[in-house]
């Protein structure tokens, strides 16, 4: 019987607190227990590393405390001191299913008892994508919802999982593993940027290693943002680094196009022509709004009704304002960009790169 492959996990915090107990209470309810978990601290100031060391006698876990890195550097960190051929990475603010580690390096498990049954015939080396495959496998993460707000949130911003394509799919580093050779590779996760990262992380990866297996069972909870104010923060760092990063012009070329030209022209012609434009907007709005509206049926059983009206009615609302904090993000970074063009990391796109 083939030995198990060993597996670090990695993560970083930052004043988490008691919180981060949920996500080392999930670890050590696993149904395949890492060899060893690494995570590394950005200089928290409240309990965050005593609770840690609290699970030391539950837990293979070290931590290392590195003041003032960023999720980026924290991982890098992490990953450098694990001594596991295959790393899976994981977030401080999430719990974790208990088959989550199972699931999610279960492809390269499997791929290792093929390699291992295998016979070779001549004194070649194997080639490098038979001894590493696969490189690198996605999670997948969904919502741990408590209020209607954050159930409208979570419907609005995140993707079911049958809506996900896993050719093209690029996950959260909340739900991730690969090799380390691959993570070498692609060259780390990118230091210079504080939101975004993980995109860029795997665009690389990507290139390097090809399509991430799937493990859609591999699933990590996190809870998504409780107010439109932390929402609207969140999605402004997310959009500025989108601009930093060179991420998405066309997207964001849309959304500018939509909210500056289109809407109010929409305006204009129903007040100056016929109120029935009002309806072309209208049906705009509900088009927009599909996908958040089909994904919140599967709620809407376990509310009482005045609350479903609230949670469909908030949909449009967090569109808008993530809208809003894109439309004011995205050219804070480029101005960024801009300002720091001599530097080579941030032109992160290898010649045969995503563009």
């Amino acid at each position: 019987m083939n030995k198990p492959q060993s597996v670090t996990v990695i993560a970083t915090v930052l004043n988490e607190g008691e919180s981060i107990r949920r996500l080392l209470d999930s670890l050590v309810a696993q149904t395949r227990q890492p060899d060893e978990i690494v995570i590394v601290d950005g200089g928290s100031r409240d309990t965050t590393v005593a609770v840690i060391h609290d699970y030391a006698d539950r837990l293979p876990v070290r931590v290392r405390v590195e003041p003032g890195a960023n999720i980026s550097r924290g991982r890098n960190l992490a990953i450098a001191a694990a001594t596991s051929d295959i790393i899976a990475a994981t977030d401080a603010g999430v719990w974790l299913e208990p088959q989550w580690l199972e699931k999610l390096i279960e492809p390269f498990e499997s791929a290792n008892q093929r390699i291992s049954g295998s016979r070779i015939t001549n004194h070649e080396p194997e080639p490098f994508a038979i001894r590493h495959s696969p490189f690198a496998v996605a999670g997948f993460f969904v919502p741990d919802v408590r209020t209607t707000f954050e159930i409208a949130m979570g419907a609005t911003v995140l993707p079911a999982v049958d809506e996900i394509k896993p050719e093209s799919f690029l996950p959260s580093s909340r739900s991730v593993a690969f090799t380390k050779d691959a993570w070498a590779a692609a060259g780390g996760y990118p230091e210079w940027l504080d939101y975004c990262e993980d995109l860029i992380f795997d665009f690389r990866l990507r290139e390097v290693a090809g399509p991430f297996a799937w493990a859609p069972e591999a699933i990590a909870h996190f809870r998504p943002r409780s107010t439109l104010t932390s929402f609207f923060k969140q999605y402004y760092r997310y959009a500025r680094g989108d601009g930093k990063a060179d991420l998405w012009r066309k997207r964001h070329l849309i959304r500018y196009v939509t909210y500056l030209v289109a809407f109010p022209a929409l305006l204009i012609l129903s007040i100056v022509h016929s109120p029935l434009w009002l309806l072309a907007l209208l049906a705009g709005v509900l088009a927009y709004c599909r996908a958040p509206l089909r994904r919140l049926r599967s709620h809407l059983a376990a509310l009482a009704p005045i609350e479903r009206v609230k949670a469909v009615l908030w949909i449009p609302v967090v569109r808008a304002v993530g809208d809003v904090a894109k439309i004011l993000g995205y050219p804070a970074g480029w101005i960024w960009r801009l300002r720091n063009g001599s530097r080579a990391e941030i032109h992160w796109r290898r010649p045969s790169g995503h563009k």
